[in-house]
């Protein structure tokens, strides 16, 4: 699904793990993610949300001047642990191991993201003893007990999927956070009127995930012959679609160079399109919400401390670090 990836990898995982698995068994591992999102998970998430940002913030504005990476990070490791029943008490290990697993910092040696990997398997096998046996309102319960056409998923299934979540939920959404604010500081008259009527947070952060677009493409592969914009396609043929300019198209959003708060309608594509829509993408859309009415509601003014360092990637439109300054009200 993404280009330069292992095909023999990418084949050893499809019909296992969600993101390389097409339909019928995509639906079946999903409802099975999805039969933990009930009411009371929803209401318990926004209780962590709130609760992590607050500390998040808590820590920034006692820095003269913070890594806005650093900060936008611990919220959706968070939430993510918390959906699939990591303790609270091993968040912030789940925080490193991601960290260095996902490349986060450009100096990690690819020994050491192999190891951090294996350090995650081996905590989501541990887990998933531990849900077997005690299950819980959690997704890795719900995963390591559900069943597909009367079978159980395998631990491969299991341990696969958990990871999927926790690397899926984590880059993305910290990401676009990190984005969201460079744009706010780029743009103050929209921090502003953020400030004076945070009922625009919604449109505010459907905005960000268009014009910060954090995953910069998806690939696929044609199951048969078709054309696309006059263009011949033939079945196995790999394409990419590239999201920023999707979601820059000027024949789908009027000024779409301009960054704007109250824009509506904002079909954007930051989440995918049909089957594979992004599963948690509900979620990021609530993090980043929870997350940016904190910020304005606690925050004077936030400034760049210093020129933001992009990641190397050709998937992650991110960031290696943003240092910036938050003026607490």
């Amino acid at each position: 699904m993404r280009l330069g990836s292992d095909q023999p990898a990418a084949e050893a995982a499809a019909g296992k793990m969600l993101i390389v698995t097409d339909p019928p068994r995509h639906g079946a591992i999903k409802r099975i993610i999805n039969s933990t999102y009930t009411p009371r998970t929803v209401a318990r998430l926004r209780d962590t949300m709130r609760e992590v940002v607050t500390e998040a913030l808590d820590l920034a504005y006692d820095q003269d001047v913070c890594d806005f990476t650093d900060v936008a990070a611990r919220l959706p490791v968070a939430v993510i642990c918390d959906m699939l029943g990591v303790p609270k008490s091993d968040w912030d290990l789940m925080l490193r191991l991601t960290a260095t697993a996902f490349g986060n910092d450009p100096h990690t040696s690819v020994e050491q993201m192999r190891e951090a990997y294996t350090d995650i398997f081996l905590y989501y096998d541990d887990l998933a003893k531990q849900r077997r046996r005690s299950p819980g309102n959690d997704v890795t319960s719900a995963l390591v007990n559900g069943q597909i056409d009367g079978a159980p998923l395998t631990d491969e299934e299991v341990f696969l999927n958990c990871t999927g979540l926790l690397s899926g939920g984590n880059e993305t959404t910290r990401h676009g956070t990190v984005g969201g604010l460079l744009a706010l500081i780029d743009n103050p008259d929209s921090w502003r009127a953020l400030q004076v009527d945070r009922s625009y947070v919604p449109s505010a952060v459907q905005e960000i995930l268009r014009y910060a677009s954090p995953v910069l493409h998806v690939r696929r592969t044609a199951v048969r012959d078709t054309e696309i914009g006059g263009h011949a396609i033939s079945s196995g043929d790999q394409l990419a679609v590239w999201l920023p300019a999707v979601n820059r198209d000027p024949k789908a959003f009027v000024d779409p160079e301009t960054f704007d708060i109250t824009r509506s309608p904002n079909r954007h594509f930051s989440f995918g399109h049909g089957p594979h829509f992004c599963l948690g993408g509900p979620l990021a859309v609530t993090e980043m919400e929870v997350f940016f009415e904190e910020l304005v509601r606690r925050t004077d003014h936030a400034e760049l401390a210093g020129q933001p360092q992009r990641l190397t990637s050709n998937l992650v439109w991110g960031f290696e670090s943003m240092p910036v300054r938050l003026v607490p009200r």
